[in-house]
């Protein structure tokens, strides 16, 4: 499952590679607008003449993704940090499957790591309610509350909160990292 997520992952980062350079901030009102320049972006690609990608950039999804992707200051992600960073990697890479491979594997460890930060602890399942349960009348009392212990088991709870080790990926917001401009690469 991470594996074909790390996949799709790498193909939106190769697709949208550069969309930072082509977002322009507007602030007429007291929201900010984000408004993506879909003209440039195709232009500096070359990709003018390619229905797919315009398609995709007409898109609902797309605008979604703008809106929420858009604001330079917001929490980074995987895929922000693919898009900036790991462009030349990707584009070494096309010729090379094992290579990919490689990366596609280390993508979907990262992914699980975002997931289960704290893989150590371990929860436990409900087990599910014998055939015919509902059927059986049983209105047991409701137990009365002894607030001594209830008091005990929330400062053993922030105790061990306290102790606990931090998650591998904390959601600081900083800005985002643009990325090299889109006309430093060309798509075929």
């Amino acid at each position: 499952d991470k594996e074909v997520r790390a996949i799709f992952l790498r193909l939106f980062a190769q697709l949208f590679q550069g969309y930072r350079s082509c977002l322009q901030l507007i602030r007429i009102h007291a929201e900010p607008v984000i408004h993506f320049h879909k003209a440039a972006f195709l232009g500096q690609r070359g990709l003018i003449e390619n229905d797919f990608l315009t398609k995709v950039l007409n898109g609902m999804a797309f605008a979604g993704f703008v809106s929420e992707r858009g604001p330079p200051f917001r929490t980074c992600d995987l895929f922000d940090e693919l898009v900036a960073f790991e462009v030349e990697r990707i584009k070494a890479e096309e010729g090379n499957p094992p290579k990919m491979i490689k990366h596609v594997r280390e993508l979907a460890e990262q992914l699980l790591k975002n997931e289960n930060p704290n893989p150590h602890i371990a929860f436990q399942k409900v087990p599910r309610p014998t055939e015919g349960s509902h059927l059986r009348v049983h209105i047991l009392p409701f137990p009365r509350i002894n607030e001594g212990r209830v008091q005990e088991l929330l400062q053993e709870g922030l105790a061990r909160s306290q102790g606990a080790p931090t998650a591998t990926r904390g959601d600081k917001k900083c800005v985002v990292p643009a990325g090299p401009p889109v006309g430093t690469f060309i798509c075929s």
